[in-house]
């Protein structure tokens, strides 16, 4: 569909032009355009739309009409003449299919369309078996991603609360699903909210859920340099003199807890001041009723191809045992993927700024180490990261760069803004400027997963979420069950 013609307003440029949208056309921000030049097929996307009329353009003229109580619009025939300008940023030349650089600009009188869907499958490099996410905004054509592109080095969601980050992570992992073979997927699960795939008749058979009461990691199992993993505040010397321990503990028992290498400490020669610290450390451990003589789940049970694991974080009160239940977890597909045991796997992290903190002391970031060495060296061994957060610039800097795919929902705190745009190269100024309009399910791709960023509307998630409480429902739950307690107690 024609919309229009090149106009030398400024003169066109191979970085930005303009065109006189034409009469009875609607255009709107964001779409994108195309036109032939003397290179092939040029593809660009409208980055704003502005409105000219010459009987409106000198305000004296305009303030003495109104003053003498006369009408422009009724005096002359001001709607003739007024006409919309759209200013285009071109992506790229097309020839023969392939895409090369825009180093020739379009002659002003050049007719510009409306982009066919096509042409905008191979700009922005969408797989036609690729993961639906949703629309390209103001186009009728499905956003596919492909899944190595979108995973393989890394993907972050951000946005802020409410914004539709889970609702996009929930929809990735109902493609995923659909699918005949796919990655294993693990999600860390702060509230619960992927419980819901347990439920649903189609997924159930393929997830299993790991609550606070089915969690535990074999203490046998563990190294001087896990435990110090776990306890930074742990010297290179007292690591060295907890080896010592453990190997004198393996060569009595295969299998033990944490309770026999206390033990095993206080009955050691080591110095007390040691002694006094590890027996410290390893019973605050011992608390958090994680460790035992046996892993649960196995990496067996985590890790299954097609398969979905949810670690419910949900009944943990404490950041710190969340922090170690992540710390473990991820360490330990991340080890087994090295050596090539599990499958390749994708590990979800909600509320990423939580488990890797960019400037908490390490013992306040128990596994943010795991996770910025996933995001580091994950992509050799197909060990990927999701992060989401909506707190950008409280999410590890090393992590977050290491993201080469950023889905980008609404966002407001010009902090986060900026952090955004610093660290994700595909973002202009003009969508950074967008970002904080976007609407409930809006959403920017940039980076590794599209050859050029790319507004969609998300789609709708076809398992049903697990059902929000209302304020009202969670007050009247609230008298009855004191209303309970009064009557069991005072009866």
């Amino acid at each position: 569909m024609e919309v229009g013609a090149v106009i030398s307003l400024e003169g066109p440029s191979t970085s930005q032009f303009w065109f006189v949208v034409k009469k009875g056309v609607e255009i709107k921000k964001h779409q994108y355009v195309q036109l032939r030049t003397k290179e092939g097929l040029l593809v660009g996307r409208i980055e704003e739309l502005e409105k000219a009329n010459k009987y409106f353009s000198n305000p004296e003229a305009v303030s003495e009409f109104e003053n003498y109580g006369r009408n422009l619009n009724e005096q002359f025939p001001v709607e003739k003449w007024e006409y919309l300008i759209a200013k285009v940023k071109p992506l790229g030349v097309f020839v023969d299919g392939e895409e090369r650089r825009v180093t020739i600009p379009p002659s002003p009188s050049t007719k510009v369309y409306l982009a066919e869907a096509d042409i905008l499958k191979k700009v922005f490099g969408f797989d036609e078996d690729g993961l639906n996410v949703g629309m390209v905004e103001h186009h009728n054509l499905e956003a596919k991603l492909n899944i190595t592109r979108l995973f393989k080095k890394h993907l972050a969601i951000l946005g802020i609360s409410g914004s539709g980050k889970s609702h996009l992570s929930n929809i990735l992992i109902e493609e995923l699903l659909s699918r005949e073979s796919s990655p294993a997927i693990i999600v860390i699960d702060p509230h619960g909210e992927y419980t819901a795939f347990s439920q649903d008749e189609r997924f159930s058979y393929k997830t299993k859920v790991w609550s606070k009461e089915n969690i535990s990691f074999a203490t046998y199992k563990l190294s001087a340099n896990s435990f110090g993993e776990l306890i930074p505040e742990m010297s290179a010397a007292q690591r060295r003199d907890l080896a010592k321990v453990i190997d004198k503990l393996r060569e009595k028992k295969k299998v033990y807890d944490l309770d026999d290498l206390i033990k095993e400490v206080e009955n050691s020669d080591i110095k007390q001041n040691v002694k006094s610290a590890l027996v410290s450390w390893l019973e605050d451990l011992n608390s958090s009723g994680l460790f035992s003589n046996v892993d649960k789940p196995s990496l067996q049970e985590l890790a299954r191809i097609s398969g979905l694991s949810v670690i419910d974080l949900s009944s943990f009160v404490h950041l710190k045992e969340k922090q170690i239940v992540v710390a473990r977890i991820a360490r330990s597909l991340f080890e087994a993927r090295r050596s090539k045991l599990i499958p390749p796997f994708i590990i979800i992290i909600e509320e990423a700024h939580q488990f890797c903190p960019e400037r908490e002391e390490e013992r306040m970031a128990i596994s943010r180490s795991v996770i910025e060495q996933i995001a580091r060296e994950g992509r050799k061994f197909f060990a990927s990261l999701v992060l989401i957060s909506q707190r950008p610039i409280r999410l590890s800097t090393t992590a977050l760069s290491q993201c080469n795919t950023h889905i980008i929902l609404r966002i407001t705190n010009p902090y986060d803004l900026q952090h955004i745009e610093e660290s994700s190269e595909g973002i202009t100024s003009e969508i950074a400027k967008a970002i904080s309009g976007l609407k409930v399910g809006e959403a920017f791709i940039v980076g590794e997963a599209v050859n050029f960023p790319v507004l969609i509307k998300v789609r709708k998630r076809s398992v049903k979420s697990v059902k929000e409480v209302s304020l009202e429902d969670e007050i009247k739950e609230f008298k009855e069950k004191k209303q309970e307690y009064i009557d069991f107690f005072f009866s």
